[in-house]
């Protein structure tokens, strides 16, 4: 079993990818695989509502060149995805929020790529902001169907300078109870694989308030 975590900080580096770290040595400590893709420093620029994606059903953006397309298939074939961005103006990091505008369009274009799969975002914060930013990756998660994984406390940890989180002796903790509590879904997942099936997938009903 495998997750991939994205991390949406500019910086490879920083608190954002050291709390997936923090999360992702629970997981490789209960043998699970763990992976971190960073996309935080990309140029990526945000869906242009083309729609090609939903015509050619390819599981591709029409923009090829960025990392984005890549970094979906390594989503759609794990088994848990989490993602992690620092706080902008008490929201999602731009080159993020890019890159999920597409990348989930894409999954849900062609017919859920992520659905099913145990999801959780972490959000690393010098102040404050943490809970919205917190509030808007679970959208992606919670839209896709997918199975999201908690902790004991909201997944946000506290930090300026890089290595600064380490001194949230919470946030650690939530982060550490986290990666075992997403191991945990994994096992149980996989464990009823064969006696228990996913449901089936619903054909989407869009109701438009305007007449």
């Amino acid at each position: 079993m495998k997750v991939v975590a994205i991390n949406g900080s500019p910086k490879k580096d920083g608190n954002t990818n050291q709390a997936l770290q923090l999360v992702g040595k629970q997981l490789e400590l209960l043998g699970i695989e763990f992976e971190i893709v960073h996309i935080g420093n990309k140029p990526i620029r945000g869906c242009t509502a083309c729609g090609n994606c939903f015509k050619n059903r390819d599981e591709k953006c029409s923009m090829k060149d960025d990392g984005v397309n890549e970094a979906i298939q390594k989503m759609k074939q794990a088994d848990g995805i989490i993602l992690g961005s620092p706080v902008y103006y008490a929201g999602i990091a731009g080159t993020m929020k890019s890159f999920l505008d597409r990348a989930f369009y894409v999954s849900g274009s062609n017919g859920g790529l992520f659905r099913n799969k145990v999801g959780a975002s972490v959000v690393a914060v010098r102040r404050t902001g943490g809970s919205f930013t917190f509030d808007n990756l679970n959208h992606y998660l919670l839209y896709s169907e997918m199975m999201i994984a908690t902790s004991n406390y909201w997944n946000i940890i506290h930090g300026r300078t890089p290595g600064e989180v380490h001194e949230d002796a919470e946030g650690v903790q939530i982060m550490e109870v986290l990666g075992k509590n997403i191991a945990w879904q994994l096992k149980m997942r996989e464990a009823t694989r064969d006696t228990i099936p996913a449901p089936t997938p619903t054909a989407k009903v869009m109701t438009s308030f305007v007449r």
